[in-house]
């Protein structure tokens, strides 16, 4: 995020900065840190909203509501995904609820966290986003090997473009606070 200078109308470089701005406006590396910052935002909303969701629907039968649905649209409650569909929602009663809403507070303020860094221009913004999205990897790289789909494989493309676009936006800052020292 480039800040004029009065005496000129090219950006001034801030402490930090990494010097790819575009005259007139962010560059575009601050652009794409601000989508990122977005879609890591959205993702915890919807794990939020997800949370909600299930919360409001223990005081059902879910068991009872899941075999409904099931039968609805012509499946058969013995087949594979039905069959762990329900298998999960027997667990999911017996499942310690404070701990599963705990864990799901968690990840979405690190999401909001990690997308008001990246937003902000923060280098552990930055860091933050690198770090819990390499940390996915190794289990995307297993699903891919058990389940090569389109899908799959997008999903791990992009998360391993955004670690390795995250960690060269680091290594640039690093280098370019070095070479300011140095002078």
């Amino acid at each position: 995020m480039a800040r004029m200078t009065p005496s000129s109308s090219a950006p001034a470089a801030q402490p930090g900065a990494i010097p790819d701005a575009i005259p007139g406006g962010a560059s575009v590396g601050d652009r794409a840190t601000r989508g990122i910052a977005v879609f890591e935002a959205l993702k915890g909303a919807v794990a939020l909203a997800a949370s909600f969701g299930l919360l409001g629907l223990l005081h059902h039968d879910l068991h009872r509501i899941a075999l409904a649905l099931i039968g609805h649209v012509g499946l058969d409650p013995d087949a594979r995904y039905p069959a762990l569909l329900l298998r999960d929602i027997d667990a999911l009663r017996a499942a310690n609820l404070r701990s599963l809403m705990q864990l799901v507070i968690g990840y979405v303020l690190l999401r909001w966290l990690e997308a008001w860094g990246l937003w902000t221009g923060q280098p552990w913004g930055e860091a933050l986003g690198a770090l819990s999205g390499a940390l996915y990897l190794p289990f995307e790289i297993s699903h891919l090997l058990h389940r090569p789909t389109a899908i799959n494989v997008g999903v791990f493309a992009l998360n391993l473009a955004v670690v390795v676009f995250l960690g060269a936006r680091i290594v640039r800052r690093r280098r370019a606070r070095s070479a300011r020292v140095s002078r």
